[in-house]
């Protein structure tokens, strides 16, 4: 991930409004739609490049696990959906999990109740703190953390305002996971290209 300014700098290109100052939402609307994945943090601007065909199958697998035990109360979204709990932040988790009757006409603003991120090698850092912070703040309940070239999971839930990691497994270990809702989770069948 690099910073906007310098992204904007390297394509030569150049947009005055957005350079100075602050990020929010309403300037984040105005990016272009190139491929690049543009989040918010407190109004910092994170550009991350397209995924790769690895972090794509994980998300995939993720989503059709996750689909096939989520309660009718919740809804299952991959990315991208933006999660905007204020003016400042937006955040695109790959796999988002969300009780139906705060899911937004356009994003999410409320609280999900699960969160996914699938790293790669340009968010490894972004995902474990800054946005693991983040997400605790805005009081998250649960919170995933998905490597698929180790391949493995890390399973956070929110305690305290904090995230302790609860569960890790990798390879061909499984996790029997309870909360949210019950579902087994093993690292390996989600990258089987």
């Amino acid at each position: 991930m690099v910073p906007m300014a310098a992204k904007v700098q390297e394509a030569g290109r150049r947009h005055p409004d957005l350079l100075d100052g602050e990020w929010t939402v309403e300037l984040l609307e105005t990016l272009p739609d190139d491929g690049l994945r543009y989040e918010l943090i407190d109004g910092t601007l994170l550009v991350s490049p397209a995924p790769t065909p690895r972090h794509q199958a994980a998300i995939g697998e993720l989503h059709l696990l996750l689909r096939a035990t989520c309660p009718e109360d919740h809804f299952v979204f991959l990315s991208p959906l933006d999660w905007q709990p204020d003016g400042r932040t937006s955040l695109e988790p790959d796999l988002l999990v969300v009780r139906r009757d705060r899911i937004g006409a356009k994003n999410i603003t409320q609280t999900p109740t699960l969160v996914i991120e699938v790293i790669s090698p340009s968010s490894r850092r972004i995902d474990r703190t800054l946005k693991l912070s983040r997400h605790a703040e805005g009081g998250i309940s649960h919170y995933w953390v998905v490597d698929p070239m180790t391949p493995s999971v890390d399973i956070y839930e929110l305690h305290q305002g904090e995230y302790p990691l609860v569960a890790s497994v990798a390879g061909d270990e499984s996790v029997v996971v309870t909360a949210p809702f019950p579902v087994t989770v093993t690292p390996d069948n989600l990258v089987q290209i």
